[in-house]
């Protein structure tokens, strides 16, 4: 447990771990040899996992290009109300097989929303990659084809997911206690 502005924070998935996950993730997605792969990453919260697993795919072979997607369902609280698009993609994506990543699937709605996009916008094909997957708290029918860790019932931290802005800068998983 560390100490990070006043607050105590308990880790759930350490650096090695993650390292580990996403070099498997990265192998598995390589092994199925997607050609013309754009990965489009869901912002805020994946940039730093998205960052690590197209570096962890280029090592495995594969060329990715990139593009980035920023989608809300929150309004004013945590849970409900339509996806929107606050950051639209820059780019088209028709022909070509989409690896949606994110940094966690909980309720499914956000990346429901995501594939179905990447579908009606002509891709070939739309799958999931996500860090962690609370599955207890799906909504939506949608699993997500790669999944780095099963998440306990905690509200998490760091590795690119904050509260109020706050804690993205962690190197691992945690909770605030």
């Amino acid at each position: 447990m560390i100490e990070v502005r006043k607050k105590q924070i308990e880790t759930l998935f350490d650096e090695r771990q993650i390292a580990a996950e996403i070099d498997r993730m990265a192998r598995e997605i390589a092994g199925r040899q997607p050609e013309n792969l754009l990965v489009v990453a869901v912002l805020k919260g994946s940039f730093v996992f998205a960052a690590d697993l197209i570096r962890a795919l280029h090592r495995h072979g594969i060329a990715p290009e990139m593009e980035f997607i920023q989608l809300s369902s929150y309004g004013s609280g945590t849970t409900g109300g339509d996806v929107r698009i606050v950051r639209d993609l820059d780019g088209a994506i028709a022909d070509r097989k989409v690896l949606i990543v994110d940094d966690i699937l909980e309720s499914g709605r956000t990346l429901l929303f995501a594939r179905d996009l990447m579908l009606a916008r002509g891709a070939t094909g739309a799958e999931i990659a996500v860090l962690l997957d609370k599955h207890m708290r799906r909504e939506a029918k949608i699993e997500a084809d790669y999944v780095g860790f099963r998440c306990p019932d905690h509200f998490v931290v760091g590795y690119g997911m904050d509260v109020a802005h706050a804690f993205r800068e962690l190197p691992f998983v945690g909770r605030v206690i």
